[in-house]
């Protein structure tokens, strides 16, 4: 056991805190639990710490570098600098699909001063009612866009969570509900505890909580359908206490967000020791490891999950459901037990899941970090509870089902990319742990890119046919990242990338961080350079895992490892801060032959004479070269292309094709809302286009880059390819998502 002095740095506002000294606080960082309580005479003066602001989005100042503890160097006892500890025992009655629940929170006070109240997060109180913030803002946002969790819920089908009695020490504690996002006053998804005691700097706070959570009707990613029970956003939930210097924070602040329609979750690493008590016919999956035999007593089975080192905790319980059992072991992991669990109408999902998600273990490991855990369980909804599917958890996440995945369709596609896709969430939402209430892209965005990047890797694209459609000869394909771009509503985008999750013009606005961030990043790729970009990425995930970056943290990590910050800060800036487009177009080629000019030896020469020595030259030519092309001669042709933008600035490859077979490329890179290259030589320009490697996804209008003399359709058939095909696509997979 290791005793470490706490030592708060901010270089966010370059002031430097010196360390307590003697005075300061140790405590030993293996469990929360270990911590001993300061003196009750040694707590000064309790202040009330400010929550964080609603419209809390897009830090642009990096963390300070010990922010959350300073990086995790693998010395350390634990793998994250533990700060909360919860110990549940849950019981679940399957005919009502409700939880009861003890649990016991520990929490670790990282602040210099006291704490006198809490927040608890009670998310499952979003299906409470409609008066909650998730419906009333879901009747505003598919309104204006499509959307998944849109099942409407009757009498009998709504869920939330009850709060019996939580109690510090022998003291029962009163709460209040509140809504730190001007959230209807209806709302029950954020709960202010006062307590008895304050928790003294460094100190620890235990919690008893006696709860029952009812399960809704599965309507977006928890819930119940039949005798199928996922049980997520289901227990009482401390919010997180930020420092100074960590994403933006100047001073201690509470950062506790109301349950959004379209946001996700935030909370401190710790570790789970939880005991869940179901129907003994009912299988169970969780996060974390199963420890020992479950125990069977009156038909009810209670099975015991441990897992440090993680921020949440769900499990499943379902009746008649298989399971399909793998194992996959990297360098630099331990070995990991891999478990599909699937019902009986989706077997053929089984191991195409298993497969992905084996593929991804062994890719994200390769490419980001070793994964550092020993489980991994993967969570097939039936049918008819799709909603439950597409959600992730660490070491645990739910993905979609068919009947029969055929390689080389769409239903194959979908369902590697959603298990992909969730089990990639392990390591931007599980391990990196950004705050998906507030930065939003740096979770589904920057999953999303590495999933194409992935995908890319196996040279699998998208193909748009179904198993009969396949059968039939017809098996268009289309590369994702294509599809990506499709998606992006880079045209007219309504909301900066770095926008938090609630604050959007509409859901499909929303979408945009999964598909336009996807996109920014591979330009930015094709900008930096593909290994550039991965070293950068590796430093991001070494530097940052178990400590919340923000996108500013991100954004140094970029411009420090590449060594190309200009590159980096004009997208951040466009696009992560910014709502810009790129629209970049070829505005014209003008051609014309490079005569001589009048005056000959010092003595004007009149046009009759000019006329003539041309004529002469040309006869010649022709003599001596009678296999020549009608556009060759004696005399050069002077080429301009005229080029020009429409939105911001981006490096465009300016290639012009000429008449005898060659090309000329030249760089465009400067702030010019329009600019003109000149080319002399033996043979004329025939065509010209901008990004002619297609790199530049960002650039909106692809249909006006290119440019021929004579009239050729070749470029708009290239890009507008079976474009409505592309959208449906995007829009199918991003509601499973």
């Amino acid at each position: 056991m290791r005793a470490v002095v706490i030592c708060r740095r901010s270089a966010v506002v370059g002031l430097w805190l010196a360390c307590a000294g003697a005075a300061g606080v140790a405590w030993a960082r293996q469990t929360v639990s270990s911590v001993a309580p300061v003196a009750a005479a040694a707590v000064a003066p309790v202040a009330e710490l400010p929550l964080a602001p609603a419209d809390a989005a897009a830090v642009r100042v990096p963390s300070a570098p010990m922010a959350w503890g300073g990086p995790r160097t693998g010395s350390e006892p634990t793998l994250s600098d533990r700060v909360v500890d919860y110990r549940i025992s849950a019981e679940l009655d399957a005919g009502k699909h409700a939880v009861s629940g003890k649990e016991r929170l520990i929490w670790r006070n990282r602040s210099e001063g006291p704490v006198g109240s809490v927040y608890l997060h009670l998310y499952l109180n979003a299906f409470r009612n409609e008066g909650s913030t998730f419906f009333t803002e879901r009747r505003v946002l598919t309104a204006h866009g499509r959307s998944r969790g849109v099942a409407s819920l009757k009498k009998g089908e709504w869920g939330g969570i009850d709060l019996a009695s939580v109690k510090q020490g022998d003291s029962a504690l009163k709460w209040t509900f509140v809504h730190p996002d001007g959230g209807p006053a209806s709302d029950q998804t954020v709960a202010r505890v006062d307590l008895a005691q304050p928790v003294p700097a460094g100190g620890t706070l235990t919690l008893d909580i006696d709860f029952l959570s009812q399960l809704p009707r599965v309507v977006e990613r928890t819930g119940w359908w039949g005798d199928f029970n996922l049980v997520a956003q289901w227990f009482p939930k401390i919010g997180v206490l930020e420092l100074a210097g960590e994403r933006g924070a100047t001073a201690p602040r509470w950062n506790v967000h109301e349950f959004h329609f379209n946001s996700e979750f935030y909370a401190d690493f710790g570790r789970f020791d939880v005991s869940l008590t179901v129907p003994s016919d009912y299988t169970v999956g969780a996060v974390g490891e199963l420890q020992g035999t479950a125990r069977s007593s009156g038909g009810k089975t209670t099975y015991r999950y441990v897992q440090g080192d993680v921020h949440d905790f769900a499990w499943v319980a379902a009746k008649g459901y298989r399971s399909l059992d793998g194992h996959w072991q990297g360098p630099g992991s331990p070995p990991v037990a891999v478990r599909v669990l699937y019902p009986p109408e989706y077997a053929g999902s089984a191991a195409p899941q298993l497969k992905a998600s084996t593929d991804a273990l062994t890719y994200f490991s390769d490419t980001l970090g070793p994964y550092p855990y020993r489980t991994l369980t993967v969570v097939v909804p039936p049918y008819n509870a799709e909603e439950a599917g597409g959600m992730e958890y660490p070491t645990f996440f739910t993905t979609e089902g068919y009947a029969r995945v055929e390689p080389g369709t769409l239903n194959q596609y979908m369902s590697d990319f959603v298990t992909i896709h969730e089990f990639g969430h392990g390591y931007f939402y599980g391990i990196l742990a950004s705050n998906e209430f507030e930065e939003p892209m740096l979770d589904e965005g920057l999953n999303e890119y590495w999933d194409q990047r992935m995908l890319r890797a196996r040279r699998q694209g998208i193909v748009l046919a179904t198993p009969l459609l396949k059968t039939l000869g017809f098996a268009p394909e289309l590369e994702g990242f294509a599809m990506e771009r499709a998606g992006a509503q880079l045209s007219q985008p309504a909301d900066p990338l770095g926008q938090n999750a609630w604050n959007r013009l509409s859901s499909s606005s929303y979408g945009t961080v999964y598909s336009r961030t996807a996109t920014m990043m591979h330009d930015l790729e094709e900008r930096l350079g593909k290994a550039s970009l991965e070293r950068a990425f590796k430093a991001y995930y070494a530097r940052w895992k178990f400590r919340h970056p923000s996108v500013a943290d991100l954004r140094a990590v970029l411009e420090e490892v590449s060594g190309q910050p200009r590159e980096v800060d004009r997208l951040f800036e466009q696009y992560v801060y910014g709502t810009a487009h790129i629209d970049d177009r070829l505005a014209g080629i003008d051609v014309e032959e490079v005569l001589p000019v009048a005056g000959k030896g010092g003595v004007a020469e009149d046009s009759q004479s000019l006329a003539k020595r041309i004529a002469a030259q040309r006869e010649a030519w022709r003599k001596a070269h009678p296999n020549a092309k009608p556009d060759e001669g004696p005399f050069p042709w002077r080429s301009t292309v005229t080029v020009m933008r429409a939105g911001a600035p981006a490096p465009q490859l300016l290639r012009v094709n000429f008449s005898d077979g060659h090309h000329q490329d030249v760089r465009w890179d400067d702030e010019r809302r329009w600019a003109r290259f000149s080319f002399t030589g033996p043979s004329k320009a025939v065509s010209a286009e901008l990004d002619p490697e297609r790199k530049a996804y960002l650039d909106a209008d692809k249909l006006n880059d290119s440019r021929t003399v004579r009239a050729d359709g070749s470029a708009s058939r290239r890009w507008s390819a079976d474009a409505a095909a592309l959208l449906q696509t995007f829009y199918t997979l991003l509601e499973t998502l």
